[in-house]
């Protein structure tokens, strides 16, 4: 094993499904997310909003990017489009190297707002990347893993093609679930292949450990 591998595995004290995924899921479904804006997503929104107005190409998201990693490898994968990667760590944000692509930007935002300001403006994605996002694996902080969050709906609301990619399978099991309450089908597959394209991926990877990937096809 390199030095890479050293990933533990996540453990947690929840067995399954939680016992109130359904019912936090079904009440976001029903009730809007009126949290008021935080001043910094809002601006950094309306600056990007510009750029993509001008760029006029189909919009692709990487959530919780990190150090940008992924979006650079999903901006060459995707040309014809343009790639937002999004974290709330201007920490993690400032490692990513300087690079000669065009069609990317990374954002230092809060996804609970970045997204809904996205629905708000009519944006319709191409395709939505959520790779590895924080597990939050204790069972008392369910409401913090995005699909038991308020602005899930949000991430329905986007459209496009859906990817999300976790080394909990808990957290895409219940990602599956909340989706399927939202009345959206998804298809499931364990992961690995030579390439990662994130920092968090590379170490699972080199553990031992394998992904499980969630893929759907979103619809209004």
């Amino acid at each position: 094993m390199n030095e890479l591998g050293n990933s533990r595995v996540i453990s947690s004290n929840q067995s399954g499904l939680h016992e109130q995924l359904d019912e936090i899921v079904l009440k976001h479904l029903k009730h809007k997310f009126l949290k008021p804006y935080q001043k910094h997503t809002l601006d950094a929104f309306i600056a990007c909003e510009k750029w993509v107005q001008q760029q006029g190409k189909p919009i692709i998201f990487d959530s919780c990017c990190g150090v940008g990693e992924s979006t650079y490898h999903l901006a060459e994968r995707h040309p014809e489009a343009i790639v937002l990667g999004m974290d709330k760590s201007a920490d993690r944000l400032s490692k990513h190297p300087q690079s000669s692509a065009d069609n990317y930007r990374l954002l230092q935002v809060n996804l609970n707002d970045f997204w809904r300001l996205a629905v708000e403006a009519n944006w319709q994605l191409s395709h939505h990347y959520l790779l590895y996002p924080n597990p939050w694996p204790k069972a008392k902080h369910v409401q913090r893993r995005w699909h038991g969050s308020a602005v899930f709906p949000s991430i329905m609301q986007l459209g496009g093609e859906l990817e999300v990619r976790s080394n909990w399978f808990t957290y895409i099991h219940e990602f599956s679930r909340a989706l399927e309450l939202g009345g959206q089908s998804c298809e499931l597959e364990e992961f690995q292949n030579s390439t990662p394209i994130t920092p968090f991926e590379r170490k699972y990877w080199a553990s031992g450990q394998k992904s499980l990937r969630l893929t759907a096809k979103l619809n209004q």
